[in-house]
């Protein structure tokens, strides 16, 4: 597994830990020290995971793709002596 494979896993687990911990405050409340403790300590998991993803190796940020020229010129027409015109049949007959 990647590092990258890891990273996810663990965002995964993260997000399921703040869902868990939505439903617990608002089954028990959060006004209670412990319950914002526990809310305080998902969310610095969760800056600290973020922070280590920006400097994990191989966090680049995707690269656009190499974009390639396309001339305006026409193509040259010997290209294309050895093919059919597609979906008209072939040139010695006609389509129905």
């Amino acid at each position: 597994m990647s590092v990258q494979d890891d990273l996810m896993s663990v965002q995964r687990c993260l997000d399921d830990l703040n869902r868990s911990v939505g439903r617990l405050e608002q089954e028990i409340g959060s006004g209670g020290l412990e319950m914002r403790r526990v809310r305080t300590d998902a969310d610095h998991l969760r800056e600290s995971v973020a922070l280590l993803r920006e400097t994990a190796p191989g966090a680049t940020s995707p690269q656009p793709p190499d974009l390639v020229r396309i001339p305006d010129t026409p193509y040259n027409d010997a290209l294309w002596t050895d093919s059919d015109d597609e979906g008209l049949g072939a040139r010695d007959r006609h389509a129905p």
